[in-house]
């Protein structure tokens, strides 16, 4: 991109593109929460998630190994919701994180967390923890 293109668009000519591979909906079984019964009982939780990375040589060769896979994003995630329990949704965001943060070419990553049968006594269409983290 010459200078005078990146000043007519607004873009740095040195800026990475930011990209997203976004995946939503996920669903999985787990035994995640504060009390007793969700421990015992297990629920379904949701998860979306937007990986953010450069997938410009990804395009250009048509080769998976530039990106990420969203299908091995999409067990990792599961394998998280389905296993060791936790109390907090905030935890469970951020081990989805952690995890995802791992390959090199991801930049950052948004992950919400939703707990449709949360044992709130109020009506309520969602309930979800929403994070957000970069690469150090």
């Amino acid at each position: 991109m010459s200078a005078q293109t990146a000043t007519l668009t607004g873009v740095s000519a040195l800026s990475t593109p930011t990209d997203r591979v976004v995946l939503r909906g996920l669903r999985g079984y787990g035994r995640h929460g504060v009390l007793e019964s969700e421990r015992r009982l297990g629920q379904t939780f949701l998860v979306d998630l937007c990986v953010e990375l450069d997938t410009r040589t990804a395009a250009d060769t048509d080769d998976v190994s530039h990106t990420v896979d969203y299908g091995d994003v999409a067990r990792v995630v599961l394998d998280i919701v389905e296993g060791e329990p936790v109390a907090l949704l905030e935890t469970l965001a951020q081990r989805i994180c952690d995890a995802i943060l791992v390959h090199d070419l991801v930049q950052a990553v948004d992950v919400t967390v939703h707990k449709p049968s949360a044992p709130v006594q109020a009506p309520f269409d969602d309930i979800a923890v929403a994070i957000r983290r970069t690469r150090a």
